[in-house]
Parts: C-alpha cells; structure tokens; sequence
C-alpha cells in the first residue's frame, strides 16, 4: 500500500487493511496477485482515486516482484510478469472451453517470491514465438482446439522447468479422452484439461473424466465453463 500511496504523492498516510481471501497458497491460483492487486486499488479507492491496469499491475511488480495480469480482469493479454507489462492485446475473446482443474499431492505448493525466473534455450525460445502466432490464430478464429495445442505445447516445455507428478499419464489421458488440450500453472501445481463448450457430450465427458482423476489419486478436482457464452454444454 506505501507503494500506492507515495505514487500517488501521498508520503504520510496511515489506516488498516484487512484481506479475506479463499484462494490456496503456491498452487497457481494466483493469490499473491489477487492480494496485492486487492490493496493497491484498496489504496487507491481511499485516496479518492482509480488506477489503470497497467498502473496496478507495475506497482504489483514493484511490491512483489513478479504478477499475473488479473489488474486487467480477465481480458485476454500476452504479459510479461517480471515486467508488470502487456507484450500484446490478444482478442477481446477467447474460445469457450470446459475446464477439468487438478492437482497431485506429490507437489508441493511453489513459493513464488524465490522461485527463479526460467531461462530458456534458443530452440524454446523459438517455440514460444511460434506459439504466441498460435494464440493469437486461435483467438481470432475461436477455435478452441488450436488453443489447446498450443497450451499443450507450453505446457510440455514447462515441464522441464517446474515438474508435474503424472505429467505423462496426463497427457496420455488428455489425449484418450478427447480433450483439445493440456494447461498448465508455471509457478505453481494445478493443471487443467480443457474441452471445447460446443462439442456435443462435452458436459458428460468433464464429469466422467472428473472421477477418474479422483480415482488415480487427484486433489482438488474442479469442473468450471470458462466463457461458455450462452452454449449448452451437453
């Protein structure tokens, strides 16, 4: 909140702050960031006053030294964490999917603020330009399985930074289930297989593949839409 306050031009202030917060630490929720993002308009609010995305998300970086883009509250960006800044506005929409989220209990919940920034290798760093033409593709054209090939994509290159128990039998099981794609959190434990929301049966297959996960040890399964936009999911 100082941060918020002296970039404000306020350097004598005082008050309190309490946060109530339901999201798990360390697992990829993004908590640090919902916290941080909370106070910072918090201050702002007390001050009389709103900030931009932008501005949060730099005082965000600032505090913490690193942030996901929730300041921009869910729209669809390309964003460099250690920077606080938007690489590129994606499209206003992303395709509907149906999302199966999972964790393992082998992780262990990842401490953010000492984990250290990846360093990738020429070959990947190539990879990820191919894969931001892909989101940016999918995007535009609303195709969800393209989006799924290139979160599977990154996901296997994240893989060999931060680990994930079972990650083969993941995607091995993606892939038997009909899934577009793998996702999943590059600074903490969940995963999350995704479904097209249109895709006749998409509903029935969440929910059976929901039970298998919890048969084969999962924790913290979850079934959501994200932007399902009207459609029935059945």
């Amino acid at each position: 909140m100082a941060l918020t306050f002296e970039y404000l031009g306020y350097f004598q202030f005082g008050g309190e702050l309490t946060i109530q917060s339901n999201i798990p630490a360390g697992h990829g929720y993004g908590s640090s960031t919902a916290d941080v993002v909370a106070a910072i308009r918090a201050a702002a609010d007390s001050a009389g006053t709103a900030l931009s995305p932008a501005t949060v998300s730099r005082l965000a970086v600032a505090a913490e030294g690193a942030s996901d883009p929730a300041a921009y509250d869910g729209r669809s960006v390309l964003f460099a964490q250690r920077e606080g800044i938007v690489i590129e506005h994606l499209a206003d929409e992303y395709p509907g999917l149906m999302v199966v989220g999972f964790r393992h209990p082998n992780d262990q919940p990842v401490d953010t603020l000492e984990l250290l920034p990846a360093r990738y290798d020429a070959r990947e760093i190539e990879q990820f330009r191919c894969l931001r033409g892909l989101a940016a593709e999918a995007m535009k054209r609303q195709d969800a399985r393209l989006l799924g090939r290139m979160a599977t994509a990154s996901s296997r290159i994240s893989q060999r930074r931060l680990s994930k128990s079972h990650f083969e039998d993941v995607l091995r099981l993606t892939a038997e289930v009909g899934a577009c794609g793998l996702q999943v959190a590059h600074s903490g434990t969940l995963m999350g297989i995704l479904f097209p929301t249109g895709e006749i049966g998409a509903t029935q297959r969440t929910t059976e593949l929901a039970d298998r996960l919890c048969d084969s040890g999962f924790e913290d399964i979850i079934v959501f839409a994200a932007r399902c936009d009207g459609v029935i999911c059945s």
